[in-house]
């Protein structure tokens, strides 16, 4: 059932700009439980795939929670291209999505770029776990120069594409990375030092008080 869904975006590739003939549709989404759901035992769930391919939804509390702590996979959802879902409360979540934003950002969106760097073999890497570290990157640095993230990335699809094609060598891949990640670590950011937590509690308020 997804007629729970308050908003539902498309990200991935086709919302990157990165898009080629063999990518998928991935879609992301926020659904909000019923408030009398809460007073139970067994809980809601705070997440659940599909019912489409490459489908993934966060209940609105979850999803609140994640973008607070500038979680990057989260914020882009709030900032895609491509919005295919979008209630009231779903309008109301987008118009609200520079609350979530804090200087936490440089730490997310380089931790999660690390991450993906620690997992990759220099002998053999995977060469689309790449673009998309760098693609993180790119998105984390415009976050903080600009106060929003750069989802579709466009402007590098040339150079990234060439990165996942294996075109690239590692050399001037990690060239690439190292750069990119010490412009972000000492970029002047343009965030708040803290998100505003009682704007996104007032919204959830609501929220639950009209799925009462």
């Amino acid at each position: 059932m997804d007629d729970d869904l308050i908003l539902s975006v498309v990200t991935g590739s086709r919302a990157y700009g990165l898009r080629t003939g063999a990518s998928d549709t991935d879609r992301r989404g926020v659904f909000v439980a019923p408030t009398a759901d809460f007073w139970r035992l067994d809980k809601p769930v705070t997440h659940r795939d599909g019912p489409l391919p490459e489908q993934f939804s966060w209940e609105v509390e979850r999803f609140c929670r994640l973008a607070l702590d500038a979680n990057p996979t989260v914020l882009e959802c709030l900032w895609s291209p491509i919005v295919e879902v979008e209630t009231a409360e779903g309008r109301r979540l987008r118009e609200l999505r520079g609350a979530f934003l804090s200087r936490r950002a440089h730490e997310t969106f380089t931790g999660y770029a690390d991450a993906q760097f620690r997992r990759l073999d220099p002998a053999a890497p995977k060469w689309k776990q790449a673009m998309h570290m760098i693609r993180l990157l790119i998105n984390g640095l415009h976050l903080v120069r600009h106060g929003e993230p750069l989802v579709d990335v466009g402007a590098h699809r040339d150079r990234l594409l060439a990165v996942r094609r294996g075109e690239v060598p590692w050399e001037r891949v990690d060239a690439w990375r190292a750069e990119l990640a010490a412009d972000l670590a000492g970029a002047p950011s343009v965030l708040p030092d803290r998100p505003d937590r009682a704007a996104v509690e007032a919204f959830l308020i609501d929220v639950r008080r009209d799925h009462l």
